[in-house]
């Protein structure tokens, strides 16, 4: 019988990402506590800036945004958030998505799995992602629940279960 194997993945769906930013702007501009403050969140590159005129208000502004990013189902373990900076009279905080597994983190990952898993399950990494296989299936779960319970860093998602 073949190996079953699936591929751990660090991926945000970056029309999510976009649909939880206007989100945001939108109840940013029609919110009373930030009427007149100069509040705006958008896309500044491959970074999501955000802005006002105090730092309560900028980090209020962020809060929102985690908000509409956990209501799309995106973990906030893939944003990557600044401190706030003043940047003349207004307060900016500058995100990033990460995306991808670091080496250093799929070597993590591949350790716990070869320590605390089951034996005869397999990890590789592949670029930025982690083959994980296996003869038996529910070793693979077995795998997938261990993850599942540790507090890694980062974000996880299983794909091409097979």
């Amino acid at each position: 019988m073949a190996d079953s194997s699936f591929d751990i993945v660090s991926k945000v769906e970056r029309q999510e990402v976009d649909n939880a930013l206007n989100q945001a702007g939108k109840e940013i501009s029609q919110r009373y506590d930030f009427k007149n403050v100069g509040a705006s969140i958008d896309w500044s590159g491959e970074k999501i800036e955000m802005r006002a005129n105090s730092e309560e208000r900028v980090k209020a502004i962020l809060d929102v945004f985690e908000t509409k990013l956990v209501k799309r189902g995106i973990s906030l373990k893939a944003l990557d958030t600044g401190e706030p900076q003043a940047s003349g009279k207004e307060y900016k905080i500058v995100a990033s998505i990460e995306e991808g597994i670091s080496q250093d983190n799929a070597k993590k990952v591949a350790k716990i799995i070869r320590d605390e898993g089951p034996k005869g399950v397999k990890a590789q990494v592949q670029g930025d992602e982690l083959r994980v296989s296996s003869k038996s299936r529910d070793d693979l779960q077995e795998v997938q629940a261990l993850l599942k319970g540790k507090d890694l860093d980062f974000a996880l998602q299983y794909v091409n279960y097979r």
